[in-house]
């Protein structure tokens, strides 16, 4: 395969010799429609040749992931998606291919390069019908791309249901039918791929919301185009390792007090301190309004103590863990006086609840607060509902950044993390194995761990909670695909962390 393609993301279970899911570990660029446009119209330009680079991208990528495959359906719709499934075609049949296009007649509606597409795939012995083959090895998703989403009608919606109940693998051009590239919501009617061939730029709409589900392994190509200018956001990398001093202690690597836990809910905050225990902090405190009932088992190096005994102006505090109304008597105290703030679960909820510690939270002092929401918790913060949220998931981290002036982890199928002046940031990893009770818990002890970490190496110079909250969300995900055992708890998840 030309090594022009880069492989983004696989589907769980899709994994290298190692057995470990595959992902990019370096950051990537994301366009949304606008900026991928304004691209294209750049390209198309300079390059008129650019349609016919996607159609061989497509036809190169279609052959290596089934060489032995005889018949291609390529279903093409009526915008230009439609001219690179023809290209497509035209070079399959060239290479002693059988592609069949099921298309509907131009009739005048198609574009001038995608027209020169119908006429050349039609010159080159292309079959064209307005049916689906009856049999076919093979399927390619050329109808709409990034074309302007609407509920689709027949023959394309049918089109669609054959595509996504046959046994044939389904490459998407650009990304599937009906998957919105900007905020990763489906039309009702809507692909599911096995891959998904994203053309010039990565799309932000690939990585979130439903776009996890519905791509399957995600592949780059970028026509040979370098310039990436005008990004709206970017997909994660690997954070780089942390490396540990021999001439280190644990006062190096800084100190984490988990605020929470009230009684029934101990286990949420004994989660959150053995991920923050695990992820390297050099001392972790549990303040917890009362003592731990009994059953619950504690990390031997987890240390009690109540809030009075905190000195807040100098750590890391996580609030709000398994809280419930407990935790209200003390969050004034915590919003003026902790040094580094996570907030999570019933710390949302409660702010959620009262505008004088909204406008406090909004004035503590810059970088020094995250947030680490799910959907609903958003909502409540936003004054909206969740559906409100999941429809553009993007648009709600950066309100919630913008109106609380910290960094956001909206919590979901690719997190978001998002703060004042930092590029808007989407992680690759993850599965459903973190769709458990406590994984939130220990994703907010990672972050605290990570934070204080900075903290002890470079005093309070050296925070940086994006920074902090994005490398936390990305190893959080990684951890998830690393696992191939039995059911992965949360206790499991927080004890498989490291501090590397």
């Amino acid at each position: 395969m030309s090594t022009s393609f880069e492989r983004i993301t696989t589907r769980r279970g899709d994994a290298d010799v190692n057995g470990a899911a595959l992902h990019s570990t370096r950051a990537q660029p994301l366009h949304g429609c606008a900026a991928t446009r304004a691209l294209e119209h750049h390209y198309r330009n300079a390059s008129p040749a650019l349609m016919r680079r996607a159609g061989l991208a497509t036809a190169q990528l279609a052959l290596a992931l089934a060489p032995h495959a005889r018949t291609f359906w390529i279903a093409c719709g009526p915008g230009n998606n439609a001219g690179d499934g023809l290209l497509a075609a035209g070079f399959l049949q060239a290479w002693g291919k059988r592609p069949i296009v099921t298309a509907t007649p131009p009739d005048g509606g198609y574009s001038g390069e995608t027209l020169q597409a119908w006429n050349a795939a039609r010159a080159a012995g292309v079959l064209c019908q307005s049916t689906v083959p009856e049999h076919f090895d093979f399927c390619i998703d050329a109808l709409f791309g990034i074309g302007t989403l609407r509920a689709f009608q027949s023959p394309h919606s049918d089109w669609i249901r054959q595509m996504n109940n046959a046994d044939a693998p389904v490459l998407a051009i650009d990304l599937p039918s009906g998957l919105d590239a900007d905020t990763g919501t489906c039309q009702p009617v809507h692909v599911c791929a096995d891959h998904t061939l994203s053309l010039l730029t990565l799309k932000p709409g690939l990585f979130t919301a439903h776009g996890r589900d519905v791509c399957g392994e995600v592949w780059l190509h970028r026509l040979n185009c370098a310039d990436t200018e005008g990004a709206d956001a970017q997909l994660m990398g690997a954070p780089l390792p942390r490396l540990r001093g021999h001439d280190s202690h644990k006062g190096s690597y800084g100190d984490v007090a988990i605020v929470g836990g009230a009684p029934g809910m101990t286990g949420a905050a004994l989660l959150a301190g053995s991920a923050a225990l695990h992820a390297g902090a050099g001392r972790v405190y549990l303040s917890l309004p009362e003592p731990p009932e009994s059953g619950y088992v504690m990390d031997s190096g987890l240390m009690l103590r109540p809030i009075s005994g905190l000195p807040l102006n100098q750590i890391v505090v996580v609030a709000g863990c398994g809280a419930g109304t407990c935790l209200a008597p003390h969050l004034s105290e915590l919003i003026t006086r902790a040094l580094v703030l996570v907030l999570d679960a019933d710390a949302l909820n409660q702010i959620a609840g009262n505008s004088v510690w909204q406008r406090a939270l909004a004035e503590r002092m810059p970088g020094r607060t995250v947030m680490t929401p799910h959907p609903l918790e958003a909502a409540r913060l936003l004054g909206c509902n969740t559906a409100q949220i999941q429809s553009d998931r993007l648009a709600s981290a950066r309100q919630l950044a913008a109106r609380f002036q910290c960094a956001v982890v909206l919590k979901g199928s690719g997190t978001v993390v998002c703060a004042p002046g930092q590029p808007l940031a989407l992680n690759p990893t993850g599965n459903a194995e973190l769709a458990r009770a406590g994984s939130g818990d220990v994703l907010a002890g990672l972050i605290g761990a990570r934070l204080a970490n900075q903290l002890g190496l470079h005093g309070e110079n050296g925070l940086d909670t994006y920074e902090a909250a994005c490398a936390a969300v990305y190893q959080h995900g990684y951890t998830a695909d690393q696992w191939h055992g039995s059911t992965l708890t949360a206790q499991t998840l927080a004890q498989s962390l490291t501090s590397r």
